[in-house]
């Protein structure tokens, strides 16, 4: 198996886009650890371990060689808005298990080329840096947004990668294409970005609503009527004029995007069962319940 074959195997999987690049420091100039200095993390403090492990994949498949970088579109039409706006990625079936079944069959099939390999499959859950590797591997750049930006796929999907000691033929990187378009900064509603590509996560919404599982009603900030998520950036960002739909494998059966999610506000059987099968099981119903309660009140 060439790289060609890999590529063509990922299409006939599923993926949107398929890239390689040379293993190596995932982040030279040291950008993570003066974002986690900063404390720019907020509350999420998974980013603040195995921080080698994100800055080096041959920590985490020694000899490594290649790292494939892999994206998957979540593209569809916003939901339904009433008082609770949510994401579009929170109303797809739980993407981490779509993800991760198809790098595993993509494992498989570099294995049967190279049984003796080492390839490891992650998604956004591993200590792996995945949009540095989309950018690394072509696929991608990362814009003013923070977001991984293709030209095909817009931003508006997920990404994976398989960590490999195999020495696959590497891509060149995709050259930056934002210009001087500032749209995303410009638009959040809470001023997250503290500049071009430096995002502030203790100021963003998406931070509160989805990674913030313990705060009370009242500890939160404004979320300007978001419930889950916020895509205020990504609406308004130019290249998001394209796109892929979304694979129907991504549907959920969830009626989350039901503008009368509010009666579930009263009703947390009705909430545990619309984010069942979705990414937001792992935010929880009780801090979904709290999140509304903070809008609405």
């Amino acid at each position: 198996m060439d790289a060609r074959a890999l590529k063509a195997r990922a299409a006939e999987l599923g993926f949107d886009a398929c890239g390689i690049a040379r293993a190596g420091p995932a982040d030279p100039e040291g950008r993570l650890r003066d974002w986690l200095a900063r404390e720019r993390h907020g509350p999420m403090d998974y980013m603040a371990r195995n921080v080698a492990e994100r800055e080096d994949v041959e920590r985490v498949v020694p000899g490594a060689r290649s790292v494939v970088a892999l994206a998957m579109s979540y593209r569809r039409e916003a939901p339904p808005r009433g008082p609770l706006k949510v994401s579009r990625y929170v109303t797809a079936r739980d993407y981490h298990k779509v993800l991760r079944k198809r790098l595993r069959k993509l494992r498989k099939s570099i294995l049967e080329a190279f049984p003796e390999a080492a390839v490891k499959p992650s998604v956004d859950t591993s200590p792996v840096l995945e949009r540095a590797w989309a950018a690394r591997a072509g696929i991608a750049w990362i814009g003013k947004s923070c977001m991984a930006i293709s030209p095909r796929l817009g931003t508006y999907s997920f990404l994976g990668t398989l960590i490999t000691d195999v020495g696959f033929e590497a891509d060149e990187p995709m050259p930056d294409r934002c210009g001087s378009c500032t749209r995303c900064l410009d638009a959040c509603p809470t001023q997250a970005f503290v500049g071009p590509r430096e995002l502030d996560a203790r100021r963003c919404i998406t931070t509160w609503n989805v990674e913030e599982r313990t705060r009370g009603v009242e500890a939160l900030p404004e979320l300007h009527g978001w419930l889950a998520g916020c895509d205020v950036c990504q609406e308004v960002c130019p290249w998001n004029k394209f796109g892929v739909e979304a694979d129907p494998e991504l549907e959920a059966q969830s009626e989350l995007s039901w503008p009368t999610i509010q009666a579930c506000v009263q009703d947390p059987e009705r909430l545990e069962a619309l984010i069942r099968g979705t990414a937001l099981q792992r935010t929880g119903a009780s801090a979904l319940r709290r999140n509304a309660l903070r809008i609405l009140r």
